[in-house]
């Protein structure tokens, strides 16, 4: 489990809060359970990157306290033991990705445990069969597409075995073909890691087993993706839409109040809904 604890943070050298700085963080409470599968949605500049950050210790709450599994990351001492446990996804793959050939990049990690060899080998091979890259393990990293290369990304966090698989961004700069595959990945890998999603693509939130939404540093609505997709006028006020189904689902049941006993997400669920009104 992951907690944050009335967490505050800033960037500035400051070791207390002035008039003049800015609090990217502002009291943030939050529970990520083992096994669930959470999204996180803001705007540009509501915080999300900087949350993530501190998921795994990059970055040290100014107030308040961030715990995996009971460990403060403020513990210097124990704060690669959290690295190991929460594995960083960034949003572009070409600043984790530093070695010549795929399988090299994906064994960095494991090396760097002190791992024996045979270990190592073991690890970097069932990281690239879970992500679906074991057929380019020889390829150089630059020549592969965008979103194979983020796949390689997560396959190099994956192989440090992780607990939690934090995800900054990771679909911003994929075509949308890539980031469904990137998403349909990740909907294999929750059933075996905890998965945090940050994205500002509310169509990615859909499947998730609870949404988050971000702004100004603050956790404004938490919920199932019907329940927080529900709140429109809310949305459009953090920056956000509702999936473009449930935009429509919603505008038609303003005209028919008797169709959709649930709000669809889904076109197969909008289909459903119209097919068993007729």
């Amino acid at each position: 489990m992951i907690e944050f604890r009335e967490v505050s943070f800033w960037y500035a050298e400051e070791d207390q809060v002035f008039d003049n700085v800015r609090e990217v963080l502002k009291d943030v409470n939050l529970t990520i359970k083992d096994g669930e599968f959470v999204v996180l949605l803001g705007r540009n500049g509501s915080g999300k990157s900087t949350l993530a950050r501190h998921c795994n210790g990059l970055l040290i709450p100014k107030r308040g306290d961030v715990l995996v599994e009971g460990i403060n990351t403020k513990d210097t001492e124990l704060i690669w033991e959290v690295r190991q446990k929460v594995g960083l996804v960034f949003q572009n793959p070409d600043n984790q990705l530093i070695a010549t050939t795929v399988e090299e990049d994906v064994a960095f990690g494991p090396e760097n445990l002190g791992l024996p060899p045979h270990e190592i080998r073991k690890r970097v091979d069932e990281a690239l069969e879970m992500v679906g890259m074991s057929d380019f393990k020889k390829r150089e990293p630059h020549l592969l597409s965008g979103g194979q290369k983020q796949k390689v990304a997560i396959a190099g966090v994956l192989a440090m075995s992780p607990r939690y698989l934090v995800l900054d961004e990771a679909t911003s700069m994929l075509d949308p073909e890539a980031r469904e595959d990137l998403l349909n990945l990740l909907l294999k890998l929750k059933h075996s890691f905890t998965i945090f999603h940050i994205t500002h693509y509310v169509e990615e939130a859909v499947e998730a087993d609870r949404v988050l939404v971000m702004d100004e540093g603050t956790i404004v609505a938490s919920g199932t993706p019907r329940e927080v997709f529900a709140q429109i006028a809310n949305l459009r006020k953090w920056g956000l839409e509702a999936p473009q189904i449930t935009e429509t689902a919603l505008l038609i049941k303003q005209k028919v109040p008797r169709l959709f006993k649930k709000i669809p997400l889904k076109k197969e669920e909008l289909v459903d809904e119209l097919c068993s009104f007729v």
